[in-house]
């Protein structure tokens, strides 16, 4: 009965949320029910509700793919408050969005056990997350003094753990006399065997009667025994440890969820697409409905595309690229091992393959074994040290620093025609040595009709850039077609990606040749880069060129550096045309292939990320929003918005930053503030960005704000990425020097403009900004009166050379070099009160950045000015024992004490 119950929640939960029952559910665009919500006041606004255990925040629409016609748009999403993502279908034609995939639909596709498995998984998580917020709010009311039972729960769960034994003993013992009684049934048989070849019935009867005794005391003593267990219970103390087994062996994994849909392609002309589910592949008719499963193995299939004529699809799996066919049982493995003679230098296995857009040619790129055949050499590992147990111990996690010697392995690039049958393999049109050396290699581009094929390579060492053009047809090597050593920006190898416009003619390239990443035009014969676009701001990111290859749509921050908007642009005159409404961050976006209609995951601080879909046949592209994903209970505690400004530092940069200001603030107020910096290159992204929400600067600054009458600043000091190279490159070889002078002039621009005690400013980062805190503080004491450092890599010798290497200074494989950039040595000039946070388990930056740090404050006499905040269980984001709301409480406390209350 117990199980029926369950079964039966489960099903109102799913239908609930879901409500579908059918392959196909026609609904209108996706609206959550307006309800009324009513504004925390400020001064009840608390942490526990802006950081409350389940998120605000929503799923983002991803897989965003039109189809040929661009009547369709499938993409991957589910509304607030659904596990998994699944697959919908917007079309155009109609205006209506249909939902194809759901838990109802999926389960029949799967064993009953995986769906067993879900569904006690989903009802443990959701009791997790209201235990824990429950947890919170009572020991926030505890600390007010107000009478509650913080003990509850674990006498719940002591009580649930003491159930589980007893059921487990009863199980145990019901086993035993089973065994038992199938012992005895047993003796009684031999006995009785052995009467019956006896002679001497009075003896028969004697045996027979001392069997049953034996077999009477040995019941006896079984019931003895299972008394005594039970009169013996384990303590509160072992319960408590049976608890914390258990809750480490049901700890939830991503696998335990429903995970919906992965990915899709749709075929090249036909209304149909091919999605994944849980490894498997599926063929949805997009008019119908109808889905049809195409693999059921134990095997991951991942789709690769359709055939050209649209009769089959090309799937792989770990490596290997397989043609199928819908209507015929043939299967052909497009990419074949490699075949090496006995004598050969280099044996190479696969490791990639890329098909051209016409499934005509493939890229194959291979690599060499290192050493013995297989095995990789092993490289550097750190022990990260794990107290949860009763006696410390350690787990290793690779690491590659700076001082390492590196194995990249020796890799070569394949052309090879897809339909050739012949056991004859092509020779490599382009091979690299390794070694010990940082060579990096960009994926090969096809032109549209398959004839061409071009990749960049990035050598550090010799800090070289190229980028090369080859024929698919005559399988010679590509010629170098573009060259530059050195001034190159340290950001930009990973968004060279040179493609080819439809028409094939023109080879488009992002470089940094003039000071901000942008496309250019690559002259195959001279090797000339000429720019498409003018002005100083970041486009670096190419999603699409019309059909008649006269524009291109490209994604930048053209009009506003913490915005990134869509925009077409002219490939003869570099015009640029903005899609996208003013204030927009974009992040995932398409665009179908006759430049139609265009789809985008697009929002701002004032309306959160939605997907949208841009009608682009008129001069003004018309926009509609398909998703509503967040919690609208946001609102409730949404209580200040942040006012943009920017100031120029004493060198002429402009610097961009936003503020909270509490209510009735004046210029004239002098008020503490917080300050929050990140300061180092994030490859693409920065921090003042109108879509982020960033748990700290955002949301803690409001709350500061709001509750305590805090002015709160989150600032974009030179060291960020996409403000240009002098942004990105300015710590090259003075790390943290840069972001010092603009905290600097950032303090007294507050002081002036914004309402602010110069005595008492408060400055708080995270990862690069923990280091950036702590530079600032030691290096310039006087400016900030507190300091919070969250998780700062203190010695650049031990951080990963992918990164350090590449945007700190030059590395040294014979010696440790970036040592000379270390914290350690700085601490001397602490002043003011820091705190230093860390996850103990931090794999990313290690907790021995730290410790160290903090051994050398102690060893220069700070000890009155450090503080330790530490999660055991925490990594580099936290989220061990301690929740965002904890760390977040800890600050609240730390500021308050040493920066005093707003008056």
């Amino acid at each position: 009965m117990k199980k029926k119950v369950i079964a039966l929640s489960l099903s109102l939960i799913y239908s609930s949320l879901i409500s579908l029952s059918t392959p196909m559910i026609a609904h209108a665009d996706t609206k959550i029910a307006e309800t009324k919500i009513t504004k925390v006041k400020a001064s009840e606004l608390s942490l526990e509700q802006l950081y409350r255990s389940k998120s605000y925040m929503g799923k983002t629409a991803n897989q965003l793919k039109f189809s040929d016609d661009a009547r369709f748009l499938a993409y991957v999403w589910n509304p607030y408050g659904e596990e998994g993502s699944d697959l919908y279908l917007h079309d155009a034609s109609t205006g209506k969005t249909t939902r194809i995939t759901s838990p109802s639909v999926m389960k029949n596709y799967d064993a009953p056990e995986d769906w067993d498995r879900f569904e006690k998984k989903l009802l443990q998580k959701e009791k997790e997350i209201n235990e824990r917020q429950a947890k919170a709010e009572a020991q926030a009311a505890y600390l007010r003094g107000e009478k509650v039972d913080l003990l509850q729960w674990e006498r719940a769960a002591i009580e649930e753990i003491k159930r589980e034994l007893a059921d487990k003993k009863a199980r145990d013992a019901a086993k035993k006399a089973e065994k038992d009684a199938e012992a005895a049934k047993e003796k009684l048989a031999v006995a009785a065997m052995k009467a019956n070849k006896a002679s001497d019935a009075n003896s028969d009867k004697k045996e027979s009667n001392e069997v049953k005794q034996d077999n009477k005391q040995e019941n006896k003593t079984v019931k003895l025994d299972e008394a005594k267990k039970t009169e013996v219970d384990k303590e509160l103390w072992e319960l408590r440890d049976e608890l914390k087994k258990k809750l480490a062996k049901e700890k939830l994994k991503n696998t335990d969820l429903y995970p919906g849909v992965e990915n899709l392609i749709w075929a090249n002309k036909a209304q149909e697409l091919i999605f994944q589910y849980r490894g498997d592949l599926f063929r949805l008719q997009a008019q119908s409905g109808q889905i049809e499963r195409l693999t059921k193995t134990d095997k991951v299939e991942r789709i690769v595309a359709y055939t050209a004529d649209d009769n089959g699809y090309l799937y792989m799996d770990e490596r290997r690229i397989y043609e199928a066919h819908f209507n015929q049982g043939k299967l052909r493995q497009l990419n074949p091992e490699l075949i090496h003679a006995d004598d050969a230098e280099k044996k190479y296995s696969l490791n990639s393959t890329i098909l051209s857009e016409d499934k005509q040619w493939m890229a194959i790129i291979a690599n060499a074994s290192i050493g013995e055949p297989g095995r990789t050499p092993p490289s550097r590992q750190v022990e990260i040290m794990n107290y949860n147990d009763r006696f410390a111990t350690a787990k290793k996690v690779n690491r590659e620093v700076s001082d390492d010697k590196r194995n990249v392995p020796a890799s070569a690039l394949y052309i090879r025609k897809v339909s050739d049958e012949s056991m004859r393999q092509p020779s490599p049109v382009f091979t690299n040595d390794g070694g010990d050396v940082w060579f990096e290699m960009s994926r090969v581009a096809f032109s549209k009709d398959g004839s061409q094929y071009t990749f960049s390579t990035w050598e550090r060492e010799k800090e070289l850039l190229r980028i090369y053009h080859g024929s698919t047809a005559d399988n010679t090597k590509p010629k170098v077609v573009f060259e530059r050593r050195g001034n190159v920006g340290h950001e930009v190898v990973d968004v060279v990606s040179p493609q080819f416009t439809p028409d094939g003619k023109q080879l488009i390239a992002v470089l940094d040749e003039l000071g901000f990443r942008q496309p250019f035009v690559i002259d195959t014969n001279n090797g000339s880069a000429t720019p498409i676009l003018k002005g100083n701001f970041e486009a670096h990111r190419i999603l699409s060129f019309t059909a008649d290859s006269k524009e291109m749509f490209v994604l930048a921050n053209r009009d506003d550096f913490a915005a990134m908007n869509v925009f077409r642009v002219n490939l003869a005159t570099g015009e640029m045309t903005a899609l996208g409404e003013q204030g927009d961050f974009h992040r995932t976006t398409t665009v179908a292939e006759n430049a139609q209609r265009l789809a985008s995951v697009a929002g701002q601080w004032s309306k959160r990320p939605e997907l949208k879909l841009f009608d682009l046949t008129s001069n003004k592209a018309s926009i509609k929003t398909l998703t509503d994903s967040h919690d609208p209970q946001w609102n409730a505690v949404h209580l200040l918005q942040p006012e943009r400004f920017n100031f120029t530092n004493r060198h002429g940069d402009k610097i961009e930053a936003y503020v909270f200001k509490p209510q009735n603030w004046s210029s004239s107020d002098n008020r503490p503030a917080i300050v929050y910096t990140y300061g180092g290159p994030l490859g693409d992204r920065h921090i003042i960005e109108t879509d982020s929400f960033q748990p700290t600067a955002y949301l803690f600054g409001m709350y500061m704000a709001a509750k305590h009458g805090y002015v709160t600043v989150a600032v974009d000091p030179r060291g960020h990425s996409n403000y240009g190279r002098r942004f990105s490159g300015a710590n090259w070889e003075q790390v943290g020097k840069p972001q010092t002078e603009d905290l600097e002039d950032l303090a007294k621009y507050m002081q002036k403009k914004l309402g602010v005690d110069g005595k008492r400013i408060g400055l708080n980062g995270w990862s690069f900004g923990g280091f950036q805190t702590q530079y600032t503080m030691y290096t310039s004491p006087d400016v900030f009166a507190a300091g919070i450092a969250g998780a700062g890599p203190t010695e650049w010798e031990n951080y990963n050379s992918w990164y350090s290497g590449r945007t700190i200074g030059k590395v040294d494989r014979s010696k440790p070099n970036l040592r000379r950039y270390s914290l350690l040595p700085l601490t001397v000039g602490l002043k003011k009160p820091l705190m230093l946070v860390h996850g103990m388990l931090d794999p990313n930056v290690l907790y021995q950045d730290t410790v160290n740090v903090y051994r050398a404050l102690l060893e220069n006499g700070k000890e009155s000015l450090v503080d330790l905040f530490l999660d055991p269980d925490g990594e580099h984001g936290m989220g061990g024992a301690v929740k965002p709301k904890a760390w977040h409480k800890k600050y609240e406390s730390f500021f308050l004490q040493h920066l005093g209350k707003a008056k």
